[in-house]
């Protein structure tokens, strides 16, 4: 579920920032490379990787992400396609749940190389501050260009 927080975060970003952009002049427009290099950043720091740790584990972090992202247009196809019977939406869900479990086991094969560069516990406090970044990153969209929140919205 956790890869899917990465993309759709990213999406979601991107579009806000372009739509916010368009309504005001001499907004400051989303960029991709600060993104990353925020998050990256961010999770150095909570994971608490050292320089040398960070340069070996974010060329196989972000390969993992690419691959991943690929996986996950295949099944944002399928779930936003309209199929003619029954038969046709049978197929589309097993290629749906094939795609996911390529997914799994291509993070599985990712979690055995990020150990080769670090430690199990910190792969665990990755996991969890790219989660929390990405929190964070749509608590941070979700405040901007809004002047009252909702009365009944939770503070988190």
């Amino acid at each position: 579920m956790k890869k899917y927080i990465f993309i759709i975060v990213m999406m979601l970003v991107g579009m806000t920032a372009s739509a916010q952009d368009k309504g005001r002049e001499g907004g400051e427009k989303f960029s991709p490379e600060k993104f990353q290099a925020d998050m990256e950043a961010y999770i150095t720091k909570e994971a608490g990787l050292t320089k040398t740790e960070a340069e070996k584990f974010f060329p196989l972090y972000n390969e993992m992400k690419t691959a991943q992202r690929t996986k996950h247009e295949a099944m944002k196809k399928i779930t936003t396609t309209t199929y003619a019977d029954d038969a046709a939406y049978k197929a589309a869900l097993e290629e749906y749940d094939k795609l996911d479990i390529e997914q799994k086991k291509l993070q599985q094969t990712y979690h055995k190389k990020f150990l080769t560069v670090i430690s199990a516990k910190k792969i665990f406090l990755v996991i969890k501050a790219e989660d929390n970044f990405h929190r964070d990153s749509l608590r941070k969209m979700k405040g901007q260009g809004q002047g009252n929140k909702h009365p009944g919205a939770k503070k988190n």
